[in-house]
Order: C-alpha cells, then sequence, then structure tokens
C-alpha cells in the first residue's frame, strides 16, 4: 500500500474483529472477568445484571458452564481489580480498576465539578445549607466509611444525621418537589472518586449497593488520560469514525481530535466514510470461525459505535430497542444482531430470529441459549430499560 493511498476496512472484517477482539468467536473466549473487561475497554454497568451477563457470554470452557457471577463479584468486591464508576456519557461502567485514572481524569472529574455545583446550586435555592454544611456532611460520611468498611446508604443516614436532609428542588417550577440530600451527595462523592459502590444488597442483580471508601489512583493529566483512554478503545473497536467516538466517550470534537493526533491514529475508508484504527492495526484481520452469542441488554459490542448499519439492519431497531435508544438483548450470528431474546418468568430463555441464518446457525444460537439458561438457573432477570420484542418474548408460553 502506498504512502497516499488509504486501507479500506468493510463491514465483513469489521464484524470479524468483533468476533476475536470482543471474546466472542469460540476460539476467543477469554478465562477470567478481567479479560473481559480488559478486552472491551468498559462494561455498562447502569443494569447491574448486564455487567453479569456480558462476562458469563464471553467465558471459555468450564467458566462459561459454572457462570461468571463468583468471577465477577471476587473481581469487584474482593481483588478489586474491577471497579464500577460513573465514565462515558454520565453512564456507570464496570471497568478495570488500572483504567480507572484515565477514565476520571478524562470524563468524570469535568463532570463531577458540574454536579458539585449543581448541587450547591440546588440546595442554595431550596434550603439552607451552604457549601460547609455540604464539606462537612461529607467528612462525616468518609469518616463514617473509614470505620465500617463499607455501608448502605441508610446505614451512613443512620450515623450521619444530616445525610437525612431534605431540600427542595425546583422552587417555583412545575418540577418543584422536596429531595433528600443523600443521593445527591454520596453522588457526588462517588464521581470525585471518593467512594465506590460496593457489594449490593441482595443478588448479582440488585441494584441496592453499599458503598466502600475508594483506593486511591495516581491523578492524570486530562489530555493524556483521553490518548489512553482512546488508544484502548481502538484496540478493540477499532475502526470506527470520528462520530463514533464523540458519541462514545461524550467529549467535545476537538478533545476527540486531540486524543486521535496523540495515539497517531490512521484513517481508514468505511462504507459510512472515514474511520480511525491505530497504526500498528492496520493488517487484515481473519476471519473467525462461527459464532453465534446472546448479548445482554446494554451490553457495550451492540453499544460501541454510533453507526450501526454495518452490524444492525435498521428495520429490526424498533424491535430492540425502547423510546430513549437503550438496547435490549440481542442474538448475534457471525458479528450480526439477527434476533433478540428474554427469559420467561419460568426461567427459560426465549429468542426470535429476525432474518434467516440457515439450520447450523439456529442449532449454534440454540446452544447459546441452553448454556445462558443453565448457568442463570433460577435466577430472574428483567432488563432495566425494556424493548418491544423482549416484551413480547418474556410473555411467550413455555415451550
Amino acid at each position: 500500500m502506498s504512502e497516499t493511498s488509504t486501507r479500506t476496512i468493510g463491514a465483513a472484517e469489521r464484524r470479524a474483529r468483533v468476533g476475536v477482539r470482543h471474546r466472542l468467536a469460540g476460539s476467543a473466549r477469554a478465562g477470567s472477568a478481567e479479560e473481559v473487561a480488559g478486552s472491551l475497554v468498559a462494561l455498562h454497568g447502569t443494569d447491574p445484571a448486564s455487567v453479569f451477563l456480558a462476562v458469563g457470554a464471553r467465558l471459555s470452557g468450564g467458566a462459561g458452564k459454572a457462570g461468571p457471577v463468583a468471577d465477577v463479584e471476587r473481581a469487584l468486591y474482593e481483588d478489586r481489580s474491577m471497579v464500577r464508576m460513573h465514565g462515558m456519557r454520565h453512564t456507570v461502567f464496570v471497568l478495570p480498576a488500572a483504567l480507572a485514572p484515565a477514565v476520571q481524569a478524562s470524563t468524570t472529574r469535568p463532570a463531577a465539578v458540574r454536579e458539585r455545583a449543581t448541587l450547591l446550586q440546588h440546595l442554595a435555592a431550596g434550603s439552607s445549607f451552604d457549601a460547609e454544611w455540604l464539606a462537612e456532611t461529607e467528612r462525616l460520611v468518609l469518616a463514617e466509611l473509614a470505620v465500617r468498611a463499607e455501608a448502605t446508604g441508610s446505614q451512613l443516614g443512620a450515623a450521619v444525621p444530616a445525610l437525612r436532609s431534605t431540600y427542595v428542588y425546583g422552587k417555583g417550577t412545575r418540577q418543584e418537589g422536596v429531595q433528600s440530600v443523600a443521593s445527591r451527595v454520596l453522588r457526588v462523592l462517588g464521581m470525585e472518586g471518593r467512594i465506590v459502590r460496593g457489594r449490593p444488597q441482595g443478588g448479582w442483580t440488585s441494584s441496592r449497593f453499599r458503598w466502600a471508601p475508594a483506593d486511591p489512583h495516581p491523578v492524570l493529566d486530562p489530555a493524556e488520560a483521553r490518548a489512553e483512554l482512546i488508544g484502548r478503545w481502538l484496540r478493540a473497536c477499532g475502526p470506527a469514525t470520528e462520530a463514533d467516538l464523540k458519541w462514545w466517550t461524550g467529549w467535545k470534537v476537538t478533545d476527540v481530535r486531540g486524543a486521535l493526533a496523540a495515539v497517531g491514529a490512521v484513517p481508514v475508508t468505511l462504507d459510512e466514510g472515514t474511520g480511525f484504527v491505530l497504526p500498528d492495526d492496520l493488517d487484515p484481520v481473519p476471519e473467525p470461525e462461527p459464532w453465534a452469542a446472546l448479548l445482554p441488554a446494554l451490553d457495550p459490542t451492540p453499544m460501541g459505535w454510533q453507526g450501526r448499519d454495518w452490524y444492525l439492519d435498521p428495520e429490526h431497531r424498533p424491535a430492540l430497542y425502547d423510546r430513549s435508544g437503550n438496547i435490549g438483548p440481542t442474538v448475534w450470528w457471525n458479528g450480526r444482531i439477527v434476533g433478540g431474546w428474554a427469559q420467561r418468568p419460568d426461567g427459560g430463555i426465549a429468542h426470535r430470529l429476525l432474518t434467516d441464518v440457515g439450520a447450523a446457525a439456529e442449532r449454534a444460537i440454540g446452544a447459546e441459549a441452553a448454556r445462558l439458561a443453565g448457568w442463570v438457573g433460577d435466577v430472574r432477570v428483567t432488563p432495566r430499560f425494556r424493548t418491544p420484542l423482549e416484551r413480547e418474548l418474556a410473555a411467550s408460553p413455555s415451550e
């Protein structure tokens, strides 16, 4: 290839990259939750169950049969090699602890500054509380967590009465109402990296988290942090367009362009225009063996790009997305979304194909559905954001 020519990467090769780099092809599956998170950069954590389902879809052999629950809980709550934190697009993610400083400096810290300013503005408008009161309340919360190691919001409220205070939100507007200080204070402390969500009350599908002191980590320069995050993301998801990167990170376009320049990203030609890859990632990627996967709602693979036509038929969007654009559980075959799935009340996994994939693919998809049902067992999983096809399948009669 000459210096002036541009490498073309078509949809078929992009799908091959997904199969290998997202640990979905059988030969590419991972041996631990940390490997999965590292390969994907970050797992969507808004719906707690999605983290476990995303890891389970990508674990190899015996690990997959045994289920990912113990492995994910070990990584999150014992080894703390993974962390749950606010990140890109004001979304909660689970990501490798080693990546937390880059996410904090590039994305979460600026959002935390705005969140604290907004909280102080709301307190000033709807209560007598000020910055000094907030600082003292936070000091007491952190002191209590230092003693307890972890605690629920209710336990912290019992120990720190100020945390049970309320204020009037939207005073004088149609949105006026009384809100609790606790959730806002804990959110700000979490976004600032001073506390983290710990083990939840209940099982692995619960969103009622305990809070724990955060492990200290180095403070990075924001530009360097953005370059690190973009480099990891392109390694996992490249090629991608500038619009994909701006959407996934939630950054300004100037920050995206600065990070692309910092990592020496190389332009390539995609079906939808110009994309970017890392300079050492221009070689063709061979197609892996045929593979099937059942991925959960908000899985990082279907949520990896803003432009999705290369792996999702636009005609299938209404069935697979809710009204806010959240994707539901999906069925994949060789790098394309070909249907959706849901868990019925009896625990069975129902799926429907939206395109003809052939008998061999149907058998492989059925095997993945059986594997998923095997490790989920008696636990019932309902996505937080329900989509039309998921609702319909969940209500379907048992086979």
